[in-house]
């Protein structure tokens, strides 16, 4: 239960990147008051876990709707969440942020999505919620840990000038990359697993 609970955090942790998302949030809000930059945060943090909450509730079934193994999708995501890695660990996480537009809500694009509840994230909660192998209890130890993150990441955005002040630009870019590292040997193990057990003569059930 600790190992999966651990190995849960660090693949959450790595998909949401909470240190790149201070970044990003501190280049997007920094010319907006105090109150602005908390509701901002507040409900970009909102969006975000209605995203992934309902990705860990109806992925899977929507999968199954559509006749995808979950072998298949382990397969993909895994590739999905290497090649998220390879862009935190050459720099392409912590490049510029785009320029602010008026007529949008920056809590929505990019903060909500892609920032928080990318594609990585997205796709790691329903691998880490298989039907096929976790259960119940263990898929809700994951929607805890999900939710613990997403609340250290929130905290992080209200925190997110003094946080760079400590760690500097610098620092934050050697985080993303160490967790990049990270990520990426978690994606080659799910890809590793998957075609290791996988029946894949077995034909697809619609």
């Amino acid at each position: 239960m600790i190992q999966k609970i651990v190995r849960d955090f660090m693949m959450i942790w790595t998909t949401i990147d909470p240190i790149g998302n201070v970044a990003l949030f501190a280049a997007l809000t920094g010319s907006l008051t105090a109150a602005q930059r908390a509701g901002i945060a507040r409900r970009a943090s909102i969006y975000a876990t209605l995203i992934l909450v309902v990705a860990v509730v109806l992925g899977q079934i929507i999968l199954d709707a559509v006749g995808v193994r979950m072998l298949s999708l382990q397969v993909a995501g895994g590739i999905i969440l290497f090649l998220f890695a390879i862009k935190m660990l050459f720099g392409e996480m912590d490049a510029a942020a785009p320029s602010e537009d008026p007529n949008r809500d920056l809590a929505v694009f990019p903060i909500a999505v892609p920032s928080i509840a990318g594609p990585g994230a997205i796709m790691a909660v329903i691998i880490l919620t298989d039907n096929d192998v976790y259960t119940v209890p263990q898929q809700a130890q994951t929607a805890v840990v999900l939710v613990i993150v997403l609340l250290i990441n929130y905290a992080f955005l209200r925190l997110s000038d003094p946080i760079l002040k400590i760690i500097g630009k610098q620092g934050a870019a050697v985080l993303i990359r160490v967790m990049g590292i990270l990520l990426a040997s978690l994606a080659v193990e799910i890809v590793m697993k998957a075609l290791s057990v996988g029946d894949w003569a077995k034909p697809v059930a619609h």
